[in-house]
């Protein structure tokens, strides 16, 4: 059996808590512990070894970026498995982040699986997932897998930062292959397509600049994720022109201020440079293409 010993760094009890048993329900053998701030984690990675660090970005005292920045000047840390979770989606954060030795990322709001998917990625990296698979079945709540992702998805709606405001877990949603979620977008001339790892999704456009689109897309079995590439295919005009724009998801919230909110509200990068893309865009944004109110279910 193979012992692995896991750090969660963030100030909000409730995500360290959906963290905690997102781990133990997929891994029975792995130990975890918590820390409320960098300072904090920083004192415990001095004391025991770690074979992983998942760690919120924005805490007081010591910012995850801080704490990773202290735990590569370290010999014994140097190479540890050190994941940022975080909602932070500025090319800037991330170059700084990957400047100062970050192993990988998690976006807010994420799911069990995506969380899972990052968390063995960095086990095979350190040989230690098939010992671990082997001490006990995997196994995942996906009654809890439900409650995680309305909780992450639920409240005011906030870009920088999930909160833990809420008490206890929300109840499961329906499952998206109900009837009533398949309803469609609402009509109007501000619609495209967004291209997802998951497959292809409809969005309305609700805002449009040279930088970025404001998008609002159904909730899905699976949520788009913070700093996840996409493609936005973006249609206008009498002969049906189409233009193909790269970027990546800046950031994912609620639309509506409720845990089972349908609608998720997407900010997407663009990362184009290309001159006829930008002209494109310049007369999308001149003919008014963007909506500039949605209501949901409208």
């Amino acid at each position: 059996m193979s012992k692995v010993n896991v750090l969660v760094v963030d100030d909000a009890p409730f995500i360290r808590d959906l963290v905690r048993k997102c781990l133990r329900n997929a891994f029975p053998g792995m130990t975890i512990d918590d820390a409320v701030n960098g300072r904090k984690a920083m004192a415990m990675l001095g004391k025991e070894a770690f074979d992983l660090v998942l760690c919120d970005w924005e805490m007081p005292e010591m910012s995850g970026l801080e704490l990773l920045t202290w735990c590569r000047q370290q010999p014994e840390l140097k190479n540890l498995q050190f994941i940022m979770v975080t909602s932070r989606g500025d090319k800037e954060n991330v170059i700084q982040a990957i400047q100062a030795g970050v192993s990988d990322f998690v976006g807010k709001p994420f799911t069990n699986e995506q969380l899972l998917t990052k968390v063995k990625k960095a086990l095979t990296k350190i040989g230690k997932l098939d010992g671990l698979m082997s001490s006990g079945p995997a196994r995942i709540n996906s009654a809890f897998a439900n409650d995680s992702l309305s909780a992450l998805t639920g409240g005011k709606p906030e870009v920088a930062k999930v909160t833990a405001s809420a008490a206890a877990p929300a109840p499961a949603r329906p499952s998206v292959s109900a009837p009533a979620a398949a309803a469609p977008l609402p009509t109007g001339r501000g619609q495209g397509q967004l291209r997802l790892a998951s497959g292809m999704q409809a969005c309305v456009i609700k805002a449009l600049s040279l930088k970025e689109a404001l998008l609002v897309v159904r909730r899905g079995e699976t949520l788009p994720q913070v700093l996840e590439g996409a493609v936005l295919n973006l249609e206008q005009g009498e002969n049906a022109e189409v233009a193909r724009l790269n970027g990546y998801l800046h950031a994912v919230v609620a639309l509506e201020p409720k845990p089972d909110s349908d609608w998720l509200q997407l900010t997407f990068k663009f990362v184009d440079q290309d001159a006829q893309k930008l002209d494109y865009l310049s007369r999308l944004i001149a003919r008014g293409t963007a909506q500039k109110h949605f209501t949901p279910g409208a």
